[in-house]
């Protein structure tokens, strides 16, 4: 109920948000810190082999970047749409 709850008011707010598996995630308004947070996260992936850091780093950071950069946006709806497809003919496959 509390994640809902902070779902709507980032969504009445205007907040900018990206949507993970079904889940909406506030971002930072400013565009500035939204780039400058995707790469330092994909930077500090590939770096994951050390403590700490990881290697989860790279795919949050690129869902970020793809807020505002037109060519990483396009990258993760051709994933997205592969994933759906994929996912959908298992699915098939098991009801078989």
């Amino acid at each position: 109920m509390v994640k809902q709850n902070r779902n709507c008011e980032a969504k009445e707010k205007g907040r900018p948000s990206v949507s993970l598996m079904g889940k909406r995630i506030p971002i930072p308004r400013s565009r500035l810190a939204r780039i400058g947070g995707g790469c330092l996260l994909v930077v500090l992936g590939f770096f994951g082999f050390l403590p700490v850091l990881g290697f989860w780093m790279i795919p949050l950071g690129l869902l970020i970047l793809s807020y505002d950069i037109a060519s990483v946006r396009r990258q993760r709806r051709k994933v997205a749409v592969w994933w759906s497809r994929r996912k959908d003919g298992k699915q098939g496959l098991r009801d078989r």
